[in-house]
């Protein structure tokens, strides 16, 4: 009888499209005062979500050496600013506003306070200038000029990263596309659109729906980020099992080099092989390597038939079994494949604001997100509908429901979008961002409970589709112990598994030392040489993704 009431409650549903599905969750709202961060004689220190230590004594230090040091790490790792960068002076500023003009050289305290510091608040750079260019043109005078005079830049978009990339350091200058922000072709018969680097990807979403195309990227800071970060960071998102990475979908793109010099890459072509690829330098190279200033990218027909179900499994192996049959049998409608496990579904329920559990009637060890995208209706609910049954009738799924309507499927949505807010509200928060074979992704996480014990809580949730786990350790405050159990430990088992320490989000400040848990010495050694070339003084984005031994 229950297996029969689970099968009815899984198929029930309506014809109503589903397209305009998700919760848009506001970044802003997501800024917690409970995130720990700490000054230093008066000067700020980024608080890494799993690799600071608040209380790392800094009574020593003078005031000079607190703004020219940053720690961080699992051990006692110091930043050091580098001394071959100059400082800002009142000539710099009164070049830039003649290039930008006086607004759009920005020094005023509460929006550098704001431009300064990443969407969590975990990290704090101190710079002293927001520059606000309105072209390539104006980029190029920028990064001509700061490479003259050797001052630091860090370029920033919508600054929803997680990992430190897109802030300062230290006093290094910020450049601020988000004024560069148009549409400027989009070939309806190729589906390609063209577009400058500061567009942001919810208004990228909307105007493809109404010219009936969809992004084949989607994330959860949609509302904020901007176009030229994601390519900068190669983010993945929710898609990516469907439509893959953005070194498939970018076809081509405008960026600057340090130099000033422009790199006119921006095809349109889906197919053109003279030569080396040099595009794919620039995409997920975090603003190392030059600054994206315009994007081709090819986007598919938005197709009408969208169905949206939440389910429970008993164990992480009927996960990975479901996803084996999810491909098999729902094959090309598939578009989104996600899973949390009880720990994040409980946190989910906790702290987000009118979250609920779409199945109340019990407790599941796992819960299984599925979107299936097609273009015929009677065709799509067949397939899902069988596909639901026999899951159901094997024993792979223990509840379920079909979202019937889009404030249903929105209420699925919030619960896996909203997880890092919560864990954000929850307090203390070690996150890591890791690509795992799907057979040992969960072993892991038992793992990590088992080093852990009563000390914290290990929250794991992810694109299983795509074989990428958020593994999340979450605790009242920062406490050393714990760092402790987790790191290396966490890197050494992905590193023993083949596995990658950065899935999506990117190496930026935080892991920018660890990259030889997933990169040769050979293959860092040949990334550093690509970065001294296109980049000699090193003033891109300095201390992020290479290791700071290595940097210029």
């Amino acid at each position: 009888m229950e297996k029969l009431r689970a099968t009815h409650h899984l198929l029930r549903r309506s014809s109503r499209s589903l397209l305009d599905r998700r919760l848009k969750l506001n970044s802003e709202n997501s800024i917690h005062s409970s995130v720990f961060m700490r000054t230093c004689t008066g000067h700020w220190n980024r608080i890494l979500p799993a690799c600071l230590h608040p209380s790392r004594d800094c009574r020593g230090l003078t005031e000079a050496n607190a703004m020219q040091n940053r720690y961080f790490g699992s051990v006692a790792e110091l930043v050091q600013r580098s001394p071959s960068f100059s400082t800002l002076n009142s000539d710099d500023i009164s070049f830039f506003k003649s290039i930008l003009g006086e607004k759009n050289v920005v020094q005023d305290e509460d929006v550098l306070a704001t431009a300064n510091t990443d969407w969590m608040r975990r990290y704090k750079g101190s710079s002293k200038l927001l520059l606000q260019p309105r072209s390539t043109e104006e980029v190029s005078e920028i990064l001509k000029y700061c490479n003259s005079r050797h001052l630091a830049v860090v370029p920033q978009g919508g600054n929803t990263g997680v990992v430190g990339g897109s802030v300062p350091v230290f006093d290094e200058v910020i450049i601020n596309v988000g004024s560069m922000n148009k549409i400027l072709a989009f070939d309806k018969v190729s589906g390609i659109l063209v577009c400058e680097a500061g567009c942001i990807l919810e208004n990228l979403i909307s105007f493809l729906d109404n010219e009936g195309f969809v992004m084949p990227l989607d994330l959860g800071a949609k509302g904020s980020c901007q176009i030229g970060g994601n390519v900068s960071t190669n983010a993945g998102g929710f898609r990516l099992v469907r439509y893959g990475s953005l070194h498939g979908s970018v076809l081509g793109l405008e960026a600057v080099l340090a130099n000033g010099d422009v790199l006119d890459m921006l095809s349109t072509l889906r197919k053109d092989n003279t030569g080396y690829d040099l595009k794919h330098l620039f995409i997920g190279s975090e603003g190392s390597l030059g600054i994206v200033t315009k994007v081709s990218i090819l986007t598919p027909p938005k197709l009408s038939s969208v169905n949206i179900a939440f389910l429970a499994c008993k164990d992480f192996l009927g996960c990975q079994k479901l996803l084996q049959e999810a491909k098999r049998k729902l094959g090309e409608i598939l578009s989104v494949f996600e899973f949390l496990d009880i720990e994040a579904m409980d946190l989910a329920l906790n702290h987000l604001e009118g979250a609920r559990n779409p199945l109340p009637a019990s407790i599941h060890n796992f819960y299984v997100l599925i979107e299936t995208t097609g273009s015929n209706e009677s065709y799509d609910k067949e397939k899902l509908e069988a596909f639901l049954l026999s899951s159901m009738e094997g024993g792979l799924i223990s509840d379920g429901v079909v979202a019937q309507d889009i404030n249903q499927a929105s209420s699925f949505w919030q619960i896996r979008e909203g997880l890092p807010e919560a864990l954000i509200k929850a307090g203390a928060n070690y996150n890591y961002d890791l690509s795992l074979p799907v057979e040992k992704m969960y072993n892991l996480v038992e793992d990590m409970r088992a080093r852990l014990g009563d000390l914290a809580r290990v929250v794991a949730y992810g694109h299983l589709g795509d074989a990428n786990l958020h593994l999340d350790i979450s605790a009242p405050k920062y406490d050393d112990r714990i760092l402790a159990q987790i790191e290396p430990y966490v890197y050494e088992w992905t590193s023993k598994h083949r596995g990658s320490i950065s899935a999506e989000h990117g190496l930026g400040l935080m892991r920018a030392n660890k990259i030889f848990y997933s990169k040769s010495p050979e293959t860092v050694q040949l990334m550093t040489s690509i970065k001294n070339l296109l980049d000699p003084h090193g003033i891109l984005n300095p201390y992020k993704v290479l290791p700071h031994s290595l940097n210029p």
